[in-house]
């Protein structure tokens, strides 16, 4: 089956790459673009490694087929420090201790901004409801909660 050329703003960069028709965008991001922060832990949906901001809205990234993703804008765990300065939700996670393996982190980051972009003050049921999507096999969870509380009081809103 021929590639197909599909048009993407990738961490605020346009670019234009061909993919399979039956590739996933994590699939294109990782293997096109080099972008090997997202995961594939599952590849069915379940674990939220390979969490991505597609338009704004949270997705995981081995469920969209790449073409879906033509003429988006798509924002990866690379795209979240600027100019050298961590996302407040990054240097939350180093702060608190809630990194352990990294494996889910690039995710559990991503679920993180965007609970905190739609949600810029949650209480801890909401954090623990905005990253219900993403599963880690290392950790009680508590200090990446407490890192998403401390990344909120920094966050403008």
């Amino acid at each position: 089956m021929p590639k197909q050329i599909i048009n993407l703003t990738v961490n605020g960069e346009p670019c234009e790459t061909a993919v399979e028709p039956a590739w996933t965008l994590l699939e294109a991001v990782r293997e096109q673009l080099g972008l090997t922060g997202s995961k594939e832990g599952c590849g069915t949906g379940d674990c939220g490694a390979c969490s991505m901001i597609v338009d704004g809205q949270l997705v995981t990234s081995c469920l969209m087929l790449a073409p879906e993703a033509d003429g988006s804008e798509v924002v990866t765990i690379e795209g979240l420090a600027r100019n050298g300065d961590l996302h407040p939700v990054q240097r939350g996670f180093l702060e608190a201790g809630g990194v352990q393996c990294g494996f889910c982190t690039p995710g559990m980051i991503m679920a993180a901004v965007a609970l905190l972009d739609r949600n810029p003050r949650p209480t801890l049921e909401e954090i623990r409801e905005g990253l219900a999507g993403n599963l880690c096999r290392c950790t009680g969870y508590a200090k990446i909660y407490e890192a998403v509380q401390a990344a909120s009081q920094k966050m403008p809103g």
